[in-house]
């Protein structure tokens, strides 16, 4: 099997005016190009809405590539709000998070929805980052790897495949708040994704697993070393070009 190849993915969520936007994206930019023809990863950044086609044309001559935080399941349709796979591919995009524990959490979504909503996304050409995840109540009761293997099995679309579709493990407790899983932790879960994977896809060593939860500078590295551990999903780090290209740089 040929080893895979490191993703850094930068979630930016509900933060980011144009101005800034622009800036931030430049300067990730600019640090890339830095290490142009040397890069063995790939770089992510997924902006607001509003700044989706402003950040693809500020990225369109560099290696980083821009996904949408969310779509919709369906093409079009009276959904206010809602933005679907297409408008997504149309602004620039070429990946899009689905199942991030706040859509699940804050809107109530459940694994059939991220599902379908990775379907339309790959009807459409985009490459999908599924997120899957516990609870800080889930875990203390020993449920972590059945509620991660639940809703990698609901969330996992037919057709998946390791060109289309990226895993991110983000136990919901380390988002955001400073708290970051266990070295040993993540190596389970992530062991345990890999097993899952294997028993729905033939080239599932092959699919990147992304860890996610308070991933920053100063922990970026121990995590990265770890045998299923192909990247980062990162949030608040992203929104600071030295922090995100850091975290980067532990993969080169």
């Amino acid at each position: 099997m040929e080893e895979r190849r490191p993703l850094i993915a930068g979630n930016w969520k509900m933060h980011g005016l144009h101005r800034e936007g622009v800036a931030l994206a430049a300067a990730v930019a600019e640090k890339a190009a830095s290490h142009h023809g040397h890069l063995h990863l790939d770089l992510l950044v997924c902006p607001p809405a509003t700044l989706l086609r402003e950040i693809s044309e500020t990225l369109a001559e560099s290696v980083i590539a821009v996904g949408g935080q969310d779509c919709h399941a369906l093409e079009s349709g009276a959904h206010t709000g809602d933005v679907s796979a297409a408008m997504l591919k149309d602004a620039g995009c070429s990946h899009v998070i689905v199942g991030h524990s706040e859509r699940r959490a804050d809107h109530g979504e459940n694994s059939d929805q991220v599902r379908a909503k990775a379907t339309a996304a790959h009807a459409c050409g985009l490459t999908v980052v599924i997120c899957i995840g516990e609870t800080r109540e889930q875990r203390d009761r020993g449920e972590a790897m059945d509620i991660v293997g639940s809703q990698l099995a609901g969330s996992l679309p037919d057709g998946a495949n390791a060109e289309n579709t990226v895993i991110a493990y983000e136990p919901v407790w380390a988002i955001g708040t400073g708290l970051v899983a266990t070295v040993a932790d993540v190596a389970e879960v992530h062991a345990g994704v890999r097993a899952g994977l294997a028993k729905a896809l033939s080239d599932s060593d092959a699919m990147r697993i992304l860890y996610g939860g308070s991933v920053k500078p100063g922990n970026a590295a121990e995590l990265m070393e770890l045998k299923d551990v192909d990247g980062a999903l990162v949030g608040g780090a992203s929104l600071k070009a030295e922090d995100f290209w850091a975290i980067a740089e532990t993969c080169l």
